[in-house]
């Protein structure tokens, strides 16, 4: 642990994290620990923001985008640049102590990191292409155009599982949008964050530069001052639907924008025709992969009643094999839930879902023996889709329903509030596009012949319905942080009103 730490330079640890005008403020809150999840036991501590400190580094973002905002969008693309390479020499530490902290297997902690690297080269890209378009105007000799400028400083709220992709999603693009970004992370994640902030402190020194990425760890309050901060233009919130309601609610009073990414219930639909063994290896890892922790982990497995039990088999033999222990070690796949509380969650649901007519067919017990938070990767086999199976719960579980028809599947799959990531597994080129139409998935992510979940940075992410709505990444998510101006030029001796009004 200590040579991670080392790697990192992370001397900050145990003095106050808030990136402020004057580096690391100390302040007087009491301490936060952070926990390995594997173990339960304590890796540091780390002194939170109090609200002098918050204020003092919101209003050093506030100042500083004054100057950035004036920095070509290059230069700036410049910058994430290097931020892109810093991350890429501290790729290894970075990935391990996402591992240590929050419990991912080491190999996901490396791809978190190298998601980081991702985004920063989309942005570095993106720096030269924040497109307005031009329109003809209905007047002679005017020309209309519009264009991007600024929004201004920005909150990045992000959650526990993703502790530093999530906000380089949002913070690398907003940053060559001419934005400066105040970070508040996962109370139960702090020292990823404070690596990262190290990392962005050392890039923008370099470059006579501060304030542009800034740093308070905290509770949740913290997290009530931002969404009430008209200082903060937007609050990009990453957590929990009830959470993310009140977000909304209250950055919409004060007319400030929001976005949201909230939960997700995914199912895959695996019609009679499907390659099962593309299924198996998709439906495993969806299941799964970080131990059931991801808004894009498959939840619900909803399968043509013909293969259903032929596919239930291969899953059974395929969850048993599947090596779960220390996330650091390379033969481990499935490492700890992030607390004791999610594993009460987790045992309450199977305990739900049993009582509701399901029946467990591989799983669903704690493993203390392995260690604090560890769980065994469960599958319900249900008779119907019950309120337990409408829940989000975050952890291992996997609720498999049979249909008849792809309407069916189709309206179960639809039948919950959340709409994140969905997957149907099929070799039929109508059954795909039905999926795919009008009349197919409600989620903002819909996939073929490949599992809910590990997206990609180049399309947007996110989700429809209680998910929230937000877009983040890639595509167009540029325009989030941006505000959009439209431009009419009169190059002309006269004076034409619109719509041939006459005002003589």
């Amino acid at each position: 642990m200590k040579s991670l730490l080392e790697k990192l330079n992370l001397t900050a640890v145990n003095a106050g994290v808030c990136a402020g005008p004057d580096g690391w403020l100390r302040t007087d809150a009491a301490p936060i620990t952070s926990y390995n999840p594997a173990t339960g036991e304590a890796i540091a501590q780390v002194l939170p923001a109090d609200r002098a400190a918050y204020d003092a580094v919101v209003a050093h973002a506030q100042a500083s985008f004054v100057t950035w905002r004036n920095m070509p969008a290059p230069k700036r693309g410049e910058i994430i640049r290097q931020l892109g390479n810093l991350l890429r020499e501290y790729k290894e530490p970075l990935g391990e102590l996402v591992s240590l902290e929050m419990g991912k297997i080491r190999a996901e902690g490396l791809g978190e990191v190298q998601e980081m690297i991702d985004i920063c080269d989309l942005a570095v890209g993106l720096s030269r292409q924040l497109y307005g378009l031009t329109m003809h105007s209905e007047r002679p000799s005017h020309r209309m155009y519009e264009q991007w400028h600024p929004l201004g400083p920005i909150s990045v709220i992000t959650a526990f599982n993703f502790p530093v992709a999530v906000w380089s999603w949002n913070a690398a693009l907003a940053a060559v949008c001419g934005d400066t970004v105040v970070w508040k992370p996962s109370e139960m994640t702090p020292l990823t964050a404070v690596a990262v902030q190290h990392l962005c402190n050392r890039v923008m020194a370099e470059h006579g530069l501060s304030g542009i990425f800034t740093l308070t760890v905290g509770d949740g309050a913290i997290g009530q001052w931002m969404t009430n901060d008209e200082r903060l233009l937007l609050v990009s919130f990453t957590g929990s639907i009830n959470t993310g309601r009140k977000v909304a609610q209250t950055v919409a009073g004060r007319l400030g924008r929001s976005l949201l990414e909230l939960g997700g219930n995914n199912a895959i639909i695996v019609t009679e025709n499907a390659d099962m063994n593309l299924v198996t290896r998709g439906v495993v890892f969806g299941a799964v992969g970080t131990a059931g922790q991801r808004c894009t982990t498959t939840r619900r497995l909803i399968v043509q009643r013909s293969v259903v039990n032929g596919l239930t088999e291969r899953l059974v033999k395929a969850y048993q094999t599947v090596p779960i222990g220390n996330p650091l070690d390379p033969k481990t796949l499935v490492g700890p839930l992030v607390s004791q509380a999610s594993v009460q969650r987790m045992l309450h649901a199977v305990s739900q879902a049993v009582a509701d007519g399901g029946t467990v067919l591989v799983g669903g017990k704690a493993r203390p023996d392995i260690g604090a938070n560890y769980v065994e990767p469960t599958i319900i086999l249900m008779p119907k889709q019950t309120e337990i199976v409408r829940e989000e719960t975050f952890a291992p579980i996997l609720y498999v329903m049979a249909y008849d028809t792809l309407d069916e599947a189709i309206a179960i799959q639809n039948g919950v509030t959340q709409g994140l990531s969905s997957a149907i597994f099929a070799d039929s080129l109508r059954q795909i596009e039905q999926f795919l139409s009008v009349n197919g998935s409600d989620c903002g992510i819909a996939n073929v012949n490949i599992g809910t979940s590990g997206a990609e940075i180049g399309g947007a992410f996110g989700g429809e319905k209680d998910t929230g709505g937000g877009r983040e990444s890639g595509s167009d998510a540029w325009r989030a942080y941006m505000r959009r101006q439209t431009n009419t030029i009169n190059w002309s001796k006269d004076l034409p009103l619109a719509q041939g009004i006459e005002f003589n």
